[in-house]
């Protein structure tokens, strides 16, 4: 282990004891006479909430100080419990549990890197009553192949109304293998305001995305069976195998511009004293909200490969030229959303909220220049200079009703239906809902959920339109429809906590990526079905905590899916000298074998390919997390079983393999005043 490890560890442990010092102090009484007089001033308990699309409606949020599990943050392949990447830490990946799966978005090249951005579903707002600054830094690896991740997020009241905030998180990682580094820097500004009537939240998100493109390696038996290329050496450098491609990069940048307004009219209600018949308190009640939700956001893409014989054997075709590749795709759209809302419970007829809105959305996209002069590659697509312009602005209107119950125990739902009325998305249907309840059952409390969408959705411009270096294309596709229901029972029962989800969706009509990279279109149907258990044993100080993924498809040439996904997790939970918080244990990932998507670097998208099964391996991690007053800290040995057991075939992604063995820790700090 370098000695640089042991620095960046004694400066984890020193920020640790120095937060712990601060508790400390802050928690001691001060001396003299006026110590016994001081009074302890009660303050409200913190508290964060999110905003849903597409009138900002609040739901409960938690503030990210729970040190079980601290861990997994560091480990690539654990964003999901079946996560094809391409194995670092910040890199693209795909999420191969199809119900955690999201729809293609506007503009496809962030789709793989959406766990590693902010956007307005993960934003979370505060209100602290006192400043809060949450500090963490994670690190791993040696001087060739470490990753660090420092994230730091920022949030004050200016009043019990009025509160800012901000953050960044800076992902450096150099990977295991040779050309894999990335590098993610986003920055954010935050802030909202709860008044009586008026009502406010926005935020300020840009990000800065840099990955080398390797390819992925030449030979997967360098990691499968190292001797057979290696004249009979089983030691291999990670760094030395030979990639694909050795001079090729993918950046891309993006801002985002966010704001929820929201004007509530409503009266006063005022509680008097029953003997003096003062007023004791006045409360606004709000009837309706008056709302308007600003979104605006742009994106550019950039694939660059100085290497111009690896760009044209990489690659089927070069239709703009042999000199190499460096081609820049921009976007940008303005969302405007107006709503007129009946709040819930504005009358004791009417115990939910409606709401009416219509949206307008302007998107812009610019491509490589599309002259027929500068079609210079190869031949069979030269007339999509002409199909395919070089710019192009949509405009799109959409209107839609919101019916929502968020208040008591014993019956909560929501459902949105949106409808396309002008542009491009005539005709689309999008009807979303759930419906929960909850009910007593050996003094704890069972819920059911219920939800399901019935979406008859317009393909976005870039799946229908693109032209670029080695791809180019202009479609027709036709509307995709997508029929999904499904149930969640949870059972908290003493010592074993249960979750049981089973979801089953059809898929018309159904847009993909082939085995060409390219979009094609299915026109049969697809039949998906999914059951999830989450099943948390716990005795004393020993837990055992379980997700099982059940899932199978009709279709698997099409959409190719691992029929089976484990995450298990052993480790006991137990305080040293009142105050460590400890967390020891193993944890494991396993899915099983399939037809994983093959990644591309030039579109930075996952596509189905038929020649290389992955999955069928175990990969594991030994950790230890601490959490001391304010500090928490972890210590683990990542995939660790690597040598000894488990599969050699570690590929998540078809030539890309995750990172061997290797140890990790890191530490998060919560600084309040």
């Amino acid at each position: 282990m370098s000695i640089r490890f042991f620095h960046i560890l004694g400066v984890m442990l020193l920020i640790a004891a120095v937060g712990n010092a601060q508790t400390l102090q802050a928690d001691r009484p001060s001396k003299g006479k006026s110590s016994a007089k001081k009074k302890t001033v009660k303050l409200a308990p913190s508290y964060a909430w999110k905003v849903g699309e597409p009138l900002g409606l609040h739901y409960e949020s938690t503030i990210d100080t729970l040190f079980e599990d601290y861990h997994k943050a560091s480990v690539a392949s654990m964003v999901s419990d079946a996560w094809a990447t391409t194995g670092n830490l910040g890199a693209p990946g795909q999420d191969q549990i199809f119900f955690n799966r999201p729809h293609t978005g506007e503009f496809f090249f962030e789709d793989a890197i959406a766990p590693w951005l902010h956007s307005t579903l993960t934003q979370r707002y505060y209100n602290t009553r006192v400043p809060m600054t949450l500090l963490s830094h994670n690190t791993g690896g040696d001087k060739y192949s470490n990753q660090d991740r420092t994230q730091v997020e920022f949030s004050g009241n200016v009043n019990k109304r009025l509160a800012v905030g901000g953050g960044i998180d800076y992902v450096y990682s150099k990977g295991s293998y040779d050309l894999q580094s990335d590098k993610d820097f986003t920055w954010r500004l935050f802030g909202s305001y709860i008044g009586d009537r008026y009502e406010l939240q926005t935020h300020l998100n840009h990000y800065s995305y840099t990955t080398l493109e390797n390819g992925g390696i030449t030979d997967d038996r360098f990691i499968t069976d190292p001797a057979k290329v290696q004249g009979g050496e089983t030691k291999v450098d990670n760094k030395s195998i030979p990639t694909r491609l050795d001079q090729a990069q993918s950046k891309l940048s993006g801002l985002q511009f966010y704001m929820n307004h929201r004007y509530k009219v409503g009266y006063y209600h005022y509680e008097r004293d029953s003997v003096t018949d003062t007023v004791v308190s006045r409360t606004y009640v709000p009837v309706t909200s008056f709302i308007w939700t600003m979104d605006y956001r742009n994106a550019k893409h950039n694939f660059l490969n100085r290497n111009a014989v690896d760009d044209s054997t990489y690659f089927a075709h070069s239709y703009l030229g042999y000199g190499g590749t460096d081609e820049t795709s921009r976007f940008w759209k303005l969302r405007n959303t107006l709503g007129v809302s009946l709040l819930e419970g504005f009358n004791r007829w009417a115990k939910f909220g409606f709401s009416v809105y219509a949206t307008h959305e302007m998107r812009h996209y610019t491509q490589v220049a599309d002259t027929s002069a500068l079609w210079t590659g190869d031949v069979p697509l030269h007339e999509l200079a002409d199909s395919v312009p070089h710019s192009h602005t949509q405009h799109l209107v959409w209107v839609g009703g919101q019916l929502t119950k968020q208040r008591g125990s014993l019956l909560t739902y929501s459902a949105t239906a949106q409808f396309g009325v002008a542009g491009d998305v005539v005709g689309e249907i999008d009807v979303t809902g759930d419906v929960g309840t909850r009910f007593p059952l050996l003094g704890d409390t069972v819920a059911l959920r219920g939800y399901g969408y019935f979406k008859n959705l317009a393909p976005n411009y870039l799946l229908n339109n693109f032209v670029s270096n080695h791809y180019a294309w202009h479609n027709s596709f036709d509307k995709q429809q997508r029929f999904r229901v499904g149930g969640e029972l949870t059972l908290p029962l003493p010592y074993a906590w249960t979750r049981v989800n089973v979801g089953y969706e059809t898929l018309n009509k159904y847009i993909y990526w082939g085995i060409d990279g390219t979009p094609a279109q299915h026109g049969d149907a697809i039949h998906v079905l999914s059951a999830r258990l989450q099943e948390n044993l716990a005795w004393k100080a020993l837990h055992w905590d379980n997700t099982i993924t059940l899932q199978t498809t009709s279709n698997d040439s099409i959409l190719p899916l691992p029929k089976l996904a484990v995450y298990s997790n052993l480790y006991v939970k137990f305080t040293i000298a009142r105050v460590l918080h400890t967390q020891l244990g193993v944890d494991a990932n396993y899915y099983s074998s399939y037809l994983a998507p093959a990644y591309n670097p030039a579109t930075m998208t996952f596509h189905t390919q038929r020649e290389t099964e992955c999955g069928d391996f175990l990969f594991m991690n030994l950790y230890a997390n601490f959490k001391l007053k304010r500090a928490r800290f972890y210590v683990m040995w990542s995939h660790f079983n690597q040598k000894f057991f488990g599969g050699k075939n570690y590929f998540a992604s078809p030539h890309y393999p995750l990172n061997p063995a290797r140890l990790l820790l890191g530490v998060s700090v919560d600084f309040a005043s």
